[in-house]
């Protein structure tokens, strides 16, 4: 890093005397010179002659390029851990309390980890990319980085940490007995370019401390960020059966004329003793410092290329950014069993967290790429796959997709259209406001919808997002009508629209607020109804309200789409029992939508979604089929086929709907040889009934 590029000398000397240990005295009786001169040189208000910066090159043991070039003089400083000491004051955590605000899984994981790398973005002209790449150690490999992490005087550490009775050492001790039993283990690093690095000072504000040194500091500074609580980088933490993450950032600003493999190591334990010496938790794994009051604080380092990849932190570009490299990682749910399934897992969650994130227009690319790969010992056991949002949310990314490019349109007509309705939202003030911000403003949100197919699960939500397009919730809209347009859709809000007028902003600052710090749902939190005027949470039910009446008006009217029958034949069916007129029933099940068609082999096959109210017994219902000809009775007609598709089970020819459960769906098909007359003839009537032992 040349002079040009900025690092005065004075701060540069100042740094390398005390790498050298040496005081400003000593070296202006090494030159020699005054103490003032050197003073001078220190604090910037001079600059010594050329001879002089030779010389000085030679005291410190290195050459005057160094000093043109403001390069570190090499430290003879080792590598170490260094513990936080115990409190003077007998108080001990037993592990990291923000660790548990969180679900230690890989789907929260990639979505709190590729969140802060989109809120970090660099160059807004050009997308995050950020890869994961899991790696399994065995043999030499585990060996030579166990060494490399100074892996003995860890497992003291360790070992003391997991003797205690608590939740965290219990989980400790699991890992440690799986490490010795299995010899391998599993490492996670996830690698994001084109963001800021970890930047700024060691211990003073800004983005590396708030990551490395600090709990709950979000250090967030753009408008769409999605973090605000600095809860998200703990689930780094989390997903290692260690407690322990690696560093390695290249920063888009210098620091200490640097930019390239700035590295560090964190871990986060709870109380322990070790050799006497009581330890407060964390620790940092780097080189010991020399400032004045900060003596042996390990701090982070810059890295040549052998450590860099002695401790599995390559990064494969010179673009800024970060890498965080998790020990020992794993998928708390349970769900994963295999690096196969931990593969995929990473794969689908980054999918269906930011495939909105991955959809570029004709304008204007997208915000984010991304990628999976897996290696076993330095080879590649599962090839790259970049992840593709139009396999996974083909209907989402198509409708997304027409909002970029200006192909919506007002109303559905065709099951390929997308439709487009503004939602409004309406920003309440902030106590503290003051001027015409006093009177809040409006905001309009986007809706997007488009028809679903007949195969298509999730079928009958909004995504709703904000910021950096991050999915926030999917949620199902109330009171549908029935016989609805099956539909996928999308709602923008904030800076998720594009806009970029001043209700934007407003509306990002209110909807983050709204938001726990699963960043899950907007709802009532302790800041929204602390920093907005009386009537926040009226403002967010009146939105959710204003999105069910957009989707409605926009999926009312019945999309024909290929395959489903002429109009006169869906006429023909007809349901009864809870619901059925399609007024609400206040205490019982209602419909939410119904398909249905006559098949070639001349049976009925429907499908269902119900609604079900809050009940504290399972609700056992019946579906009963039945002709509704035009004399005499209504004759049954048999299932050939019943499912249950979603959010029940079958018994019998029962449908058992656990309690708390709001939504279910199920599908059938007539028996053909038990109708009393061709199905062209009469009305098929689904007579949804309480079976004995429901709920009341």
């Amino acid at each position: 890093m040349s002079r040009q590029q900025g690092e005065p000398f004075g701060s540069w000397l100042a740094r390398q005397l005390r790498r050298a240990e040496l005081t400003q005295a000593q070296l202006a009786e090494q030159i020699p010179v005054t103490r003032a001169a050197v003073s001078a040189w220190v604090n910037d208000r001079a600059e010594p002659r050329p001879e002089t910066q030779r010389r000085i090159a030679e005291i410190l043991g290195t050459d005057p390029a160094s000093i043109y070039n403001r390069t570190d003089v090499a430290s003879d400083s080792p590598l170490r851990w260094h513990h936080r000491a115990a409190h003077l004051d007998g108080g001990r955590e037993y592990g990291n309390p923000a660790a548990f605000a969180f679900d230690a899984d890989l789907s929260m994981l990639t979505r709190e980890a590729t969140q802060n790398s989109l809120d970090e973005r660099y160059d807004p002209t050009k997308p995050v990319r950020v890869r994961y790449t899991l790696h399994e150690l065995t043999g030499e490999n585990l060996d030579a980085f166990l060494d490399a992490i100074h892996w003995p005087a860890l497992r003291k550490h360790y070992t003391r940490a997991a003797a205690a009775e608590q939740k965290v050492s219990r989980s400790l001790q699991a890992a440690l007995d799986d490490l010795d039993r299995k010899k391998s283990l599993t490492l996670l690093k996830i690698d994001d370019y084109n963001a800021s690095g970890l930047t700024g000072d060691e211990y003073d504000d800004g983005r590396f401390a708030a990551v490395v040194r600090r709990q709950l500091d979000s250090h967030k500074n753009s408008n769409g960020a999605g973090g605000s609580y600095g809860l998200g980088k703990v689930t780094l933490w989390a997903a290692s059966r260690f407690s322990l993450v690696l560093i390695n950032s290249t920063l888009s600003e210098p620091h200490e004329g640097h930019v390239e493999r700035r590295v560090i190591g964190r871990l986060d334990l709870p109380w322990r003793e070790v050799d006497g010496e009581a330890y407060a938790g964390p620790g940092w794994f780097g080189q010991a410092d020399t400032e004045p009051g900060r003596k042996n604080v390990s701090r982070s380092w810059w890295a040549d290329r052998q450590t860099v990849a002695d401790l599995h932190l390559e990064r494969v570009t010179d673009e800024p950014g970060t890498s965080f490299l998790i020990v020992g990682a794993h998928d708390a749910s349970g769900a994963t069993e295999s690096l196969h399934d931990m593969h995929e897992k990473l794969v689908q969650s980054l999918a269906d967290g930011f495939w909105a994130a991955m959809i570029g227009g004709r304008n204007g690319g997208p915000l984010l790429e991304a990628s999976v790969v897996t290696m076993r010992n330095g080879r590649v056991f599962i090839e790259e796959e970049r992840v593709d949002p139009r396999k996974t949310h083909a209907a989402l990314s198509r409708a997304f997709q027409a909002y970029l490019d200006g192909e919506t349109v007002d109303e559905l007509t065709s099951s390929t259209q997308v439709a487009r309705a503004d939602v409004r939202l309406v920003v309440p003030p902030r106590r503290d406001a003051v001027g015409e911000r006093k009177k809040g403003a409006e905001h309009d949100a986007v809706l997007l919808v488009t028809p679903a197919e007949d195969g298509d699960e999730q079928v009958n939500q909004v995504i709703c997002m904000r910021g950096t397009r991050m999915t926030i919730m999917a949620r199902r809209p109330r009171e549908l009508p029935l016989g609805a347009t099956r539909f996928h859709a999308v709602l923008l809000a904030g800076s998720a629209t594009g806009h970029e007028t001043d209700d934007v902003e407003l509306a990002e600052q209110f909807l983050r607020a709204s938001e726990p710090p699963e960043h899950d749902r907007w709802d009532h939190t302790e800041e929204l109804t602390s920093m907005y005027a009386r009537g926040s949470l009226s403002r967010l039910r009146e939105f959710r309200a204003e999105i069910d009446a957009a989707v409605r008006r926009l999926v009312g009217r019945r999309v024909a789409t290929p395959g489903e029958g002429p109009a006169a034949l869906r006429e023909l069916l007809k349901l009864d029992g809870f619901g059925a007129s399609g007024r609400r029933a206040q205490g019982f099940p209602t419909v939410r939508s119904v398909r249905a068609h006559v098949d070639d082999t001349g049976a009925w096959n429907v499908m269902v979604d119900l609604k079900l109210p809050e009940a504290d017994d399972p609700w056992l219902l019946t579906p009963v089929a039945k002709f509704d000809v035009r004399s005499g009775g209504r004759p049954a007609v048999t299932w050939k086929e019943l499912v249950a598709t979603e959010n029940c089970l079958r018994e019998n020819d029962n449908l058992v709907i656990e309690p708390g459960v709001r939504s279910a769906s199920f599908s059938g098909i007539t028996d053909p040889a038990t109708h009393p007359v061709s199905s062209s003839l009469a009305r098929l009537i689904i007579d949804l009934q309480k079976a004995r032992g429901g709920a009341a």
